[in-house]
């Protein structure tokens, strides 16, 4: 499954490639890294009929993740992606606003990666 990582913070990189080292390495996530909102839509556009799962950083420069998740969903990609959105600030209204734009789940910062791997295993 191909992951995209869509975060601002150079640090998110090295961090999930450290922490998903086993599954890189047996082929069971493939992942890709954009640091803004548009970065990952023009990926996305490139990698149309791939089914990808991405996970937003909410607090972005430019094009924030909930505008990120809102054009997604606006422009109804095929196959639909799965989309989590990540937050240091787990406030309801972030919540609120990421689950009625049509976001799949909503994590908070600090990622705890042994729930995360649960929950992109389970999204296969």
């Amino acid at each position: 499954m191909r992951i995209l990582v869509v975060d601002d913070e150079e640090d998110v990189k090295t961090l999930f490639l450290q922490r998903f080292r086993k599954e890189i390495r047996e082929g069971e996530f493939l992942f890709s890294f954009q640091h803004s909102g548009e970065d990952a839509l023009s990926f996305l556009h490139e990698h149309e009929s791939e089914a990808i799962l991405i996970l937003s950083d909410i607090n972005m420069p430019g094009m924030s993740g909930l505008e990120l998740l809102r054009r997604i969903r606006s422009e109804k990609p095929v196959p639909p992606p799965t989309v989590m959105m990540i937050t240091a600030y787990g406030d309801d209204e972030n919540h609120n606003q990421a689950m009625a734009l049509g976001a799949n789940d909503f994590l908070t910062k600090p990622l705890d990666f042994v729930d995360l791997k649960q929950k992109l295993k389970s999204s296969l």
